[in-house]
């Protein structure tokens, strides 16, 4: 067998690097030599930047989850009480609130308001969703006590209401304007249900960086919205917030346990799940089709190495009669083929890391020449393009182009190495 484990010595690294830098007249492959790490470079950059966009994507989405909504939700189907009235939510909320509080994992609970209704101002209406709160739950919430952008101030909540930023530029508010909230669940009347009409001043203005919350999203005091709601001594729901959201089903059944009957439980993973999946699947295949493309680029290398090995039997006729085992010949064209690999991986990986985060500007050096339309937040939900480069990524993607690379480099090489020396010599 072929001796390969061998470490390489200087001469090899010598003659090898020789080979790279001759001239195509002397039989070199130079132009072939360039191709290939061109082409290994942008694939890897391709790998690195997609792989780096597929996770601010997946963390994008679940921090804007986790940040501006709760990790679980409790709530109850509507009943017919004791006087024939079908009602829903929950009475005595204080007690249940302390019970679910004392179960181990819980960070904390918040009794919750929730309505659709519709908001008007400067004669432009919308529809919106509001949240009656406390106020210290609310900042329990990272992305609404302290969003990317904001005006305003949180500790007003109590004097007024918190409007998302797509809202308040929609209906044109500022802080110190007064919004109108209609709700078609109003005063019942002998002539039937009015809608309630109310106005409230906005003290509060938050701007997470998700369309479907800075365009829908309405936090109100949770006693005012008991008011307006007809809510009054009941919630709708509870909203639990737990110390390891990624492990919500651990604590499922605790939860669950510890409701009163009828309640039911619905968290994030649930309500997102499948988008997740997706997601994960979505990246599964793109990763796959990204290693096609370094496996062409691999290939590159290997059909100039067999050029350099044919156009080089000569030598390696008189490097064996030399003394040169099989497996000096083998390291010096493996060397030849991996050395190309690796500088065409290594500057893949730093185009790839200079694009990840210089990201934002090119997107936006783009959208500028390009007129616009590049990115829209109404169409992806995001303000932005997230992209987050990390370790486990640069690692994954520099293992498969290597991989690749010392893989295919070998068949080649270890050709070379059983070439005879009569047979490269006999025209001679």
């Amino acid at each position: 067998m072929i001796s390969f484990i061998k470490p390489f010595n200087k001469f090899e690294w010598m003659i090898a690097i020789r080979y790279l830098r001759s001239k195509r007249s002397d039989g070199g492959i130079s132009a072939m030599t360039w191709i290939s790490l061109i082409g290994i470079s942008l694939a890897v950059f391709a790998l690195i930047a997609t792989l780096a966009v597929r996770s601010g994507f997946r963390t994008e989405f679940v921090n804007t989850i986790l940040g501006a909504n709760a990790h679980a939700s409790i709530y109850n189907s509507p009943y017919i009480n004791n006087d024939g009235v079908i009602v829903s939510g929950f009475s005595n909320y204080d007690i249940t609130t302390n019970e679910i509080s004392k179960i181990k994992g819980v960070l904390s609970v918040s009794p919750v308001v929730k309505g659709q209704v519709m908001a008007n101002a400067n004669g432009q209406n919308q529809g919106v969703e509001v949240f009656g709160s406390k106020l210290s739950d609310i900042k329990k919430l990272p992305l609404i006590a302290t969003p990317e952008l904001s005006k305003g101030s949180i500790e007003n909540f109590d004097k007024g209401i918190a409007i998302g930023s797509g809202v308040a530029r929609s209906l044109g508010l500022e802080i110190g304007d007064v919004i109108t909230l209609i709700s078609p669940d109003g005063v019942k009347t002998a002539f039937g249900t009015s809608p309630r009409i109310s106005g409230f001043e906005i003290v509060y203005i938050f701007q997470v960086g998700r369309y479907d919350i800075d365009n829908t999203r309405i936090y109100m005091p949770l006693k005012n919205a008991q008011i307006y709601f007809n809510r009054e001594g009941r919630v709708d729901e509870f909203e639990v917030m737990v110390n390891a959201p990624e492990n919500i089903d651990d604590i499922r059944f605790a939860l669950i346990s510890s409701l009163p009957n009828g309640a039911l439980i619905w968290t994030w993973r649930d309500a997102n799940g499948g988008f997740l999946n997706a997601l994960q699947m979505e990246d599964n295949i793109m990763f796959i089709i990204l290693s096609i493309l370094v496996l062409i680029a691999t290939m590159n290398i290997v059909s100039g190495l067999i050029m350099l090995v044919k156009n080089k039997s000569h030598d390696i006729g008189i490097l064996r009669t030399m003394g040169l085992t099989e497996g000096s010949i083998l390291r010096i064209f493996f060397i030849c083929g991996a050395f190309t690999g690796v500088i065409g991986t290594i500057f893949g990986v730093i185009f790839g890391c200079i694009f990840v985060i210089y990201l934002d500007p090119i997107f936006n050096f783009i959208n500028y020449i390009s007129g616009g339309g590049v990115w829209t937040a109404e169409k992806y939900l995001l303000s932005s393009l997230p992209a987050e480069l990390r370790t486990q990524d640069i690692f994954k993607a520099c293992a498969l182009s290597l991989g690749l690379t010392f893989f295919i480099t070998y068949f080649p090489a270890r050709r070379a190495a059983r070439m005879r020396p009569v047979e490269a010599l006999r025209y001679d």
